[in-house]
């Protein structure tokens, strides 16, 4: 009678400790977030340096607040008309990667369902040859709260450096470069039913330079995303393009972005978040990384982005 007393007392001793044990397990367990790599000032990954950006210190921050190691997921998105990052973020989360894809575009066309079942991987840090060639069950999208804003913005050439921008008609007379299939090759094409076709130069993403030419006084200005704009300043300080200070009105809030089957995972984020930018943290980590911070606007996730543009 003595030892099964015993038996049961450990029995329940061992219950009691199992949740606290789990909890311990759980949190010791690395927040793994997938970062393209080639992004600064939101992030960037070299060879001999230490990484670096906006959503580093993001995440090193999130993993923090809620007691896990960080382990980042370094990808390569591609620059080209053929690249989807809804696409690669989804694999790269169906295939347990990460848990997270940071510096996510939250609209409504990129978190839908995706339109297939399978998708190719990025290339990522530690592929092999068989990741390179295999195809990733998809899942669901499930975003988190937004923490920053990312618009649009034009940016003149040497030659225009003057000229006063306060919407897409001031750029009349100019000579305009642009990425084909970019979201600032739609909005200049069909600005004003097309009033700026004549004036526009497309270069091809990834193979052109366009900021290079914009600097070289070959055009006059473009169109293309703020954070872009700060990466070229960063990398050369003596450069003769200019911001405009002109914000297009239509632009997207970057957050996380997980699979919809963890949604305990999405709240603990949305936490985190929510207490970063109370106090002041998450301007603070843009400042720290050369980024032009502007805080997330309404709506959180941007609608229908194209008819947005066409009816303009």
């Amino acid at each position: 009678m003595r030892h099964r007393l015993a038996a049961l007392a450990l029995l329940t001793m061992l219950a009691a400790m199992a949740p606290a044990a789990w909890t311990s397990a759980w949190a010791a367990d690395p927040l793994a977030i997938c970062l393209d790599e080639d992004r600064p000032p939101l992030s960037a990954h070299r060879k001999g340096k230490p990484d670096s950006g906006f959503d580093v210190l993001l995440a090193q921050a999130i993993a923090g607040r809620m007691g896990r190691p960080l382990k980042i997921q370094w990808f390569e998105s591609k620059l080209d008309e053929d690249s989807s990052p809804q696409l690669e973020a989804n694999a790269l989360l169906s295939d347990g990667r990460c848990s997270l894809v940071g510096g996510y575009a939250l609209t409504t066309d990129s978190l839908v369902k995706p339109g297939m079942k399978t998708a190719r991987l990025p290339d990522f840090s530690g592929a092999t040859r068989e990741d390179h060639r295999r195809r990733v069950e998809l899942g669901v999208l499930a975003p988190s709260q937004p923490y920053v804003y990312s618009p649009m913005t034009v940016v003149l050439g040497p030659k225009a450096r003057e000229r006063k921008i306060g919407d897409i008609g001031d750029l009349a007379g100019l000579r305009l470069a642009i990425e084909s299939g970019s979201l600032g090759d739609a909005i200049l094409m069909t600005f004003d039913k097309g009033r700026l076709i004549d004036s526009i130069t497309h270069l091809v993403p990834g193979r052109d330079d366009l900021l290079g030419a914009l600097n070289r006084g070959d055009y006059d200005a473009t169109l293309i995303d703020l954070a872009r704009y700060d990466a070229h300043r960063a990398a050369h300080p003596d450069t003769a393009i200019s911001a405009s200070g002109y914000y297009y009105p239509i632009g997207a809030n970057r957050g996380y972005v997980g699979l919809g089957s963890d949604p305990a995972l999405i709240e603990g984020v949305n936490k985190a978040l929510a207490e970063l930018a109370a106090e002041g943290r998450i301007a603070e980590f843009g400042k720290q990384a050369g980024l032009t911070y502007l805080p997330p606007r309404e709506p959180a996730i941007l609608g229908d982005v194209w008819t947005k543009i066409i009816q303009r």
